[in-house]
This record gives C-alpha cells, structure tokens and sequence, in this order.
C-alpha cells in the first residue's frame, strides 16, 4: 500500500501544491474535532504525538505509543471515522526528554522511543537529534545530527509494524515546540545551502547504514518559513522572504517542508504555504487555545443562563490548578504576578493546556457541562460570549467541536489551495 504522504511531495512537484494540518494534540476533544471534520471532508487525519507527550516510559501523558493509538482509534471509531484513513506520526523523536543524561544513555533511550512508535505503527516519523546532550553544546553539527538520525531509523525500519512502510522527516533546523520564548525580532528564515547541505549529509548517514530504502521515503524536512508565535505576538510568512528557501526544493525532488509553529497564521498566509511547498502544516496550541476560549466562554453563558453576571469559576478553578503544580508554566511565563496570570490564561503558547487532564480540572469542566446539559444556548447570548461561532451552535458540545473546526477548516481550505489533496 502507498503511503498517502508521498502524494503531497509527488502534486507538488507536479505544479498541483496540496498540502496537509499535521494536528499535534493529545486533548481527546480536539482529536475528535478533527476526526469529524476529516470525516465530513473525505480526507486522511494526521494526528501526532510528541517525544514528551507519548514515548516507551509513558511521557506527561502516561501512554506509550501503543496507547496513544488505541486511544485515537477509539475516539475515530465513536466519530464514524474510517480508521484506514488515520495517519499517526510521532513529532521530536529524538533524545530531548533525556537530554539532561549523556548522550549514550540519551540515545539509547531515543531509539527504544523510536523502536517503540514503528512498533505501535506510527507511519510517520520526525526524527529530531538536533540537540545536545549532558555535556555537548545545545546545537550540535549537521554530521553529527544525522549519523543519530540515521541510527533512529534504523530502529524504526527493525521494528515497523502495520501495512505502510514508515515515512520520514528530517532537518537540522527545528522550532521550539509550542512557540518561542524569547523575543521574535530575531527570527531568521533557513538559509536554501543549509537545506541542501542537511539532506546530503543525512542522505550519506543513511546510506552509511545500509539506509537507502528509507532515505527514499523521506517526505520533508523541517525548516523555519519564517512564521512564529510568542505570548501576544505572531510573526506572520512573508512570501517574498522565504521565496528563495521554496526555490530550493525544485533541487529535491520528491521531497517538500515541513513547517512548525504556523499556529495563528491567517488562513492566506496557510494557502501560501502550501502554495510555496511547506506542505505539513503543523498546529496545536491553536486548537487547545480555541478550546480553552470556547470553554471559558461557555462558563459565562451559563452563569448568564442562571441568571447572573459571569463569576469567572472554572477560570478560578484553573489558575488553582495551575498554581498548584507550576512545572509546565512558571519557567515560560516570567514577569510580575500580574503578567503572569495573563500568561497563565491567555498566552498563545496555552501552556494550560497541559492542566486540563487534572483531577480538579476534569471535575469543574464536568459540573460546566452538567450545567448546560439540555440547555438551548440563544443566539444572542452565544454572540456576546462567543461571537466567532455559528448561531446554529445552540447547545455545549456543539459549542466545543465547532471551536476547534474553526480553526482546523481553515487549515483544510489552505491545504487544498491548489486543487489537489491527498487520497
């Protein structure tokens, strides 16, 4: 069986640019959403899952990559999505969790991450070995990152699993997952020799392993186009500034972009993506951040349903939780107490996201929705809290599924900008 991805590289290179939302979430919610729309559009899903999120020792979400497929296939077997058509891919695999051990150790704990994702048959691989290790610098050599790149799918290409051999994406240049922290003004779009040199040493490391076969189901790389997102500000693509890094990949045939970070993008600036061969659009805090407004405004609508001014409760609930356990946001949201209740709430980065699993979290979104269980929510109260919504959302989890489809139509109207999608 083809691997539907290697269509996108193929349309593109043949003057018919499509493209495909890569939705990087674990929220069993926005899975659904775009499982449903995926559904309703007669398209594939791609859904991925982090080196963080999933690996072989549970990750911050407690599954491994078996689990995290069991998951998704029993969330697209409720939505009546067609479980032939789901695309899992794993994002970052490489030694960042263990970055703070040497790098023996790191790497040997990567490739049984990887081992363990080709055996969950995860199709699509982005191996990610750009970073130093315990003692190395934080960036290492365009050599060096694909020798370890090289020995990781190794690993995936013993123990794949499933009817599609796996695909790959590399690159040496990759983005800091879930947005920047620092300041933007110094972003720099990928160099067109960077791109070059990165796939020949990549292609020599794979080679050097008895590889070839593999390297020919590399799809992409992962360069910076140029966009980006910080707590309040978005560095939106300039087309004619990533014009010569998109000239680049009629040099590579077979082969297209991967773009990270496109989250709050417009939906012209997606089209252009696609349009210029950045192809894999990945987004994820867009759509947990989505969620979170649909959720908080829904709070308000219910309060305003009980007859008095929004109390703010489960907005409460959650700066409770969050202070309660700051590991996923005191070190990202610097600043005065002020500012970072801001952060904590309003951020682009939606590092709340990490909260909504919680005990206490769970149980205030519960009572929310017990709450507005059979209740119609009339038009003009779901304006004033929620005005980006359709009217035809009249009750909770309409409310929720549409806010997250907001978005994730946008990205499915940009990844057909050009005629052609992938079967």
């Amino acid at each position: 069986m083809r691997h539907p991805l290697l269509d996108i590289a193929r349309a593109f290179h043949a003057g018919r640019p499509c493209g495909i939302p890569s939705v990087c979430s674990a929220h069993p919610l926005v899975i659904e959403a775009a499982l449903r729309l995926a559904r309703d559009l007669d398209r594939p899903a791609l859904i991925e899952a982090t080196c963080n999120q999933v690996n072989q020792e549970g990750g911050y979400t407690g599954m491994t990559p078996a689990d995290f497929r069991r998951f998704v296939e029993a969330i697209a077997g409720a939505a009546g999505f067609d479980g032939t058509r789901l695309i899992l891919g794993g994002d970052h695999l490489g030694p960042n969790p263990w970055k703070h051990l040497p790098a023996d150790d790191a790497m040997a704990r990567a490739e049984a991450m990887v081992a363990a994702y080709a055996a969950a048959g995860f199709s699509k691989l982005h191996l990610d070995t750009s970073m130093g290790c315990k003692g190395e610098p934080p960036a290492l050599s365009d050599a060096l990152t694909a020798e370890r790149a090289a020995r990781l799918a190794a690993r995936a290409e013993a123990h794949r699993a499933g009817t599609l051999a796996p695909v790959y994406v590399i690159g040496t240049e990759v983005p800091v997952p879930g947005g920047a922290v620092d300041a933007l003004d110094h972003l720099q779009v990928t160099e067109p020799a960077a791109v070059l040199r990165t796939h020949e040493v990549h292609r020599h490391a794979f080679a050097a392993r008895g590889l070839d076969d593999a390297f020919g189901r590399v799809i992409a790389l992962v360069v910076q186009p140029g966009v980006e997102f910080g707590h309040a500000d978005v560095v939106h693509y300039d087309r004619a500034g990533a014009q010569a890094l998109s000239q680049t990949l009629h040099r590579l045939p077979g082969l297209v972009f991967e773009a990270h970070s496109t989250d709050y993008q417009s939906e012209a600036a997606l089209a252009a993506l696609v349009e210029d061969g950045f192809a894999i659009l990945k987004v994820g805090p867009w759509l947990t951040f989505a969620l979170r407004e649909a959720l908080y405004g829904l709070d308000a609508v219910a309060d305003v349903l009980d007859g008095h001014p929004p109390q703010g409760r489960l907005m409460a609930t959650m700066d409770a939780v969050m202070r309660a356990a700051p590991g996923h946001w005191s070190a990202y949201y610097p600043g005065p107490p002020a500012e970072q209740w801001l952060q904590r709430h309003f951020s682009l980065s939606d590092r709340i996201r990490y909260y909504w699993p919680a005990p206490a979290a769970q149980a205030a979104v519960g009572a929310l929705m017990d709450r507005l269980a059979g209740r119609r929510i009339p038009a003009p109260v779901l304006r004033q809290f929620l005005p980006r919504l359709p009217e035809a959302a009249e009750d909770a989890e309409t409310v929720l599924i549409e806010a997250v489809q907001d978005v994730l139509r946008r990205y499915a109207r940009a990844a057909a900008a050009g005629g052609a999608a992938p079967a």
